[in-house]
């Protein structure tokens, strides 16, 4: 087998590409300055009071502030700092003084529910312009088959101009998770007939019914029924349907209580309102929830997973609504997701889920998919605390010049390992100074892409996590210049001694920044807080010293190794015979031997 020959100018090509394009990325960003944590810079902080006849349990509280921190520090690496006072107060403190985006997501009171629709339809109010001797009208009329993905409009009665066109949903559907194995086969779901005269067929087709349909009499169902509530509210629930409207577009229905005893109605963010059963399935009850796409599939998917009792409860409800059509809409029976008193998404059934593992398919972006799996899984507190929180602007917990001092000694501590390895291993201490250079290059643009990609925020802490990885750095170049010096005691030219040094010295490496590494995913595991952001720091740092060492050193060393300032051992380039400790020509052959001794 023919030997593989080096390609270092190759290689050292491909690495510098690779560094303009991870630069490129920082700069969708926007900005050229890593995210600050709140000892730096200061933040917001928000009180959450529990509201209730007595304080809530401490477990509860402390629950309720792990769903919190989860909510806006999820990935561990924004800083932000979630901890309990006193009985009843939770503390949020977000860094930076405009993240309405993590605020927004603490105020939510997020009591999440899982109920049936037993109405539903466009419940936003339309201006409309009537003709003199014109019969108004007192719905809006939207298209019967609008298409998946689409907002069809409308079309307007004559006499009648209406300046707000009412968008109809799409319904999207609750399946068996691929891979899933019911326990039992699910009976066969009778069709209904259907009521409406312009009804589809197609249980996906989206319900546009726009208010309360007519013949709908007495008292209706008992409440504590669902199942048959759904099928009959009553004259009572018609009427507060049909009376309802939704907030005007651009404004959202404020977190309201929510009732699981009582029937609700509420719209969804698209202007649709619904009137839902009593809560059937508490948010509590939730397993899990991700977002993903499945295998020979290109749409995202949402799912779910239900703890025992909300997965018999599941597979009951769904048992007895898949693909059912509604007496009263002429549409598939739909199960809505309720967060706060707002409809998250109402999905019709397709099929009997038996085994509580579930997913959502409809036309869902990854954006929208992982918004709704989110607030699925951290969607369900168990206390009710106080609308609206208390906000307060605060600024940083340390100096002002704690930064500047962090970054100063950063520099200084560079300073000195670059100097050393100059007077240490004189011409290749360039080399040193070059892969330094080159790692904190490419470290400063990994910090600006996580800033931006995953909300990393950089601390104190941090920035220490940051400087003892520049000690871990230094040792993979020791390591590899030793070893090429010892080959080359040992009687090889320089460029052999590159290869056969390369060859042992990496696994050395690899094994010292394994165990760097292993320390730095333990930490960030069973920690919280800073030492989270400090051990993240670590781990990043640690494998772009390998990033470097493997792509960006080895091949510079190839290179150097056939120039003949080095591979002629002149005094200045730290491998003359002088630094190796060895007796002029007597133990070492010349370079132009092809290999020395070995």
């Amino acid at each position: 087998m023919a030997k593989k020959t080096p390609r270092p100018g190759r290689t050292l090509l491909i690495f510098g590409l690779c560094v303009l394009i991870w630069y490129g990325l920082a700069a969708l960003g926007g900005t050229w300055q890593p995210r600050l944590g709140l000892d730096l810079q200061g933040g917001t902080r928000i009180t959450l009071t529990a509201i209730g006849n007595h304080d809530p349990k401490p477990d509860q509280l402390s629950e309720a502030a792990d769903i919190i921190n989860n909510r806006v520090n999820g990935s561990g690496v924004s800083e932000s700092a979630v901890s309990t006072q006193g009985g009843k107060n939770i503390l949020v403190e977000i860094p930076g003084k405009n993240r309405k985006d993590l605020v927004k997501q603490v105020e939510r009171t997020a009591q999440l529910r899982f109920r049936l629709v037993a109405l539903e339809g466009f419940g936003r109010p339309t201006s409309q312009t009537t003709q003199p001797g014109a019969s108004p009208s007192t719905s809006p009329s939207p298209s019967s088959s609008p298409s998946a993905g689409t907002s069809p409009s409308a079309k307007a009665k004559p006499g009648a101009s209406t300046s707000a066109t009412p968008q109809p949903r799409t319904a999207p559907q609750f399946a068996v998770k691929p891979g899933a194995k019911d326990k039992k086969k699910p009976k066969k779901a009778a069709q209904e007939p259907t009521t409406s005269p312009s009804a589809t067929s197609n249980p996906s087709a989206p319900p546009t019914t726009p208010s309360a349909p007519a013949g709908i009499t007495g008292p209706g169902a008992s409440i504590d029924q669902p199942l048959k509530w759904q099928d009959n509210p009553g004259q009572e629930w018609a009427q507060k349907f049909a009376a309802y409207t939704c907030p005007p577009k651009g404004k959202t229905l404020a977190p309201r209580a929510d009732n699981p005893d009582q029937p609700l109605i509420t719209c969804d963010d698209q202007g649709n309102k619904f009137l839902l059963s009593k809560a059937i399935i508490e948010g509590t009850q939730l397993k899990t929830a991700g977002y993903e796409i499945p295998q020979q599939s290109v749409g995202w998917v949402v799912t779910l997973s239900f703890k025992h009792d909300g997965a018999k409860t599941f597979a009951d409800v769904t048992q007895a609504i898949a693909n059912q059509t509604s007496p009263l809409t002429g549409r598939a029976k739909t199960f809505a997701i309720v967060l706060d008193g707002t409809v998250l998404s109402a999905p019709y059934v397709s099929s009997a889920i038996l085994d509580g593992n579930a997913q959502i398919t409809g036309n869902f972006t990854e954006a929208s998919s992982r918004s709704l799996s989110t607030s699925l899984k951290y969607g369900a507190l168990p206390i009710r605390f106080a609308q609206p929180p208390t906000v307060e602007t605060i600024g940083p917990s340390l100096a002002g010049n704690q930064l500047s001092a962090g970054i100063l000694a950063g520099i200084i501590g560079m300073a000195i390992v670059m100097i050393y390895c100059l007077l240490y291993y004189r011409g290749l201490g360039i080399v040193v100074i070059a892969s330094l250079a080159i790692a904190a290059l490419v470290v400063y643009g990994t910090v600006l892409v996580l800033a931006n990609a995953a909300g990393f925020t950089l601390t104190l802490p941090g920035i220490a996590g940051l400087i003892v990885a520049v000690g871990i750095t230094a040792d993979s170049f020791i390591v590899y210049f030793e070893r090429i010096r010892d080959e080359m005691r040992s009687g090889k030219s320089m460029r052999v001694a590159v290869q056969a040094g390369w060859k042992r010295a990496r696994n050395t490496c690899l094994a010292a920044d394994g165990v760097s590494l292993l320390a730095a995913v333990v930490l960030y595991i069973f920690t919280i807080g800073v030492v989270k952001g400090f051990a993240f720091a670590l781990g990043i740092s640690t494998v772009i010293d390998l990033i470097v060492f493997f792509w960006f050193t080895h091949p510079m060393m190839t290179l150097l190794s056939s120039r003949r300032f080095f591979n002629a051992g002149h005094r200045f380039s730290g491998l003359s015979a002088e630094t190796l400790g060895i007796d002029g020509d007597a133990t070492r052959q010349q370079p132009g031997y092809a290999g020395g001794r070995a």
